[in-house]
């Protein structure tokens, strides 16, 4: 399965390079509203009070637009493609999702600079070690977990609420993927640094997370079809004959010379 998901997810990046350029290149775009625009108004209006709102609609902003993104994203995880107006029309419909991923990214924030911190200053100090290794591992487990957020919400319905836990389940179940998953994104992020993050970028990292949620259903959509069976013995091979003969394979040559198949 994982052989599968870096071919699907290489080939699809590949293919849809151009939007996948176009969207990030909007995303660093509407970074500029937290990183540049606080400061200018602060120096014409000395309001810290306006520069902090306007600091924290820019970051709710790329927020929603990464969440307009991963909605977007997902009809190439489904063989087909997505049009600038069908991204305005996510863009309306991720809102929610967008605004509340924002507001735990803010809220992870302060936890590792702030209360982590603090706790390592708590007497005596092995209490205050304790409790910062408490906190810091819930981070870790909050971020494994909700990386899914967005492919979630695309995938499973909008509710917030039932999102967040089934983020959690399929973290708790799937805690060797959802690990993969991080890692590889920190690596699709370093590799995007050769191409100053237009490609993949995070548009990139969006759709092979969502890549690797629709075929982790594949598992559940069986299970369910057959109770009692090993959930330790998935049959992956049966279950992805469809899509690799969807994909297919390609060679160097079709990469660059696509045309000359």
């Amino acid at each position: 399965m994982i052989g599968f998901l870096l071919r699907k997810t290489l080939y699809d990046m590949w293919d849809n390079l151009f939007k996948i350029v176009l969207l990030n290149l909007g995303f660093f775009a509407s970074t500029a509203i937290p990183l540049f625009l606080p400061g200018a108004v602060f120096k014409v209006t000395n309001s810290v009070a306006l520069e902090i709102i306007i600091n924290v609609i820019g970051i709710l902003f790329c927020s929603v637009y990464l969440a307009a993104a991963a909605l977007s994203v997902k009809v190439i995880s489904d063989y087909g493609s997505f049009t600038f107006g069908d991204f305005f029309r996510n863009f309306k419909a991720a809102w929610p999702a967008g605004i509340l991923m924002g507001l735990f990214i803010f809220f992870l924030f302060l936890i590792l600079s702030y209360v982590i911190p603090f706790y390592l200053d708590v007497e005596p100090p092995v209490v205050g070690l304790i409790l910062a290794a408490i906190v810091f591992w819930t981070s870790v487990f909050a971020i494994l977990s909700f990386q899914f957020f967005f492919a979630v919400i695309g995938r499973l319905g909008p509710s917030l609420s039932k999102a967040f836990k089934k983020c959690l389940l399929i973290s708790l179940d799937n805690t060797g993927l959802s690990i993969f998953l991080i890692l590889n994104s920190i690596a699709i992020m370093l590799i995007s640094i050769v191409f100053v993050f237009m490609f993949p970028g995070p548009v990139g990292a969006l759709l092979y997370i969502d890549q690797a949620l629709r075929l982790r259903l594949l598992k559940y959509d069986w299970l369910e079809a057959n109770p009692g069976a090993n959930r330790r013995k998935i049959p992956w091979d049966e279950l992805l004959i469809e899509d690799r003969e969807r994909t297919g394979t390609r060679t160097l040559k079709n990469f660059i010379f696509p045309w000359k198949d």
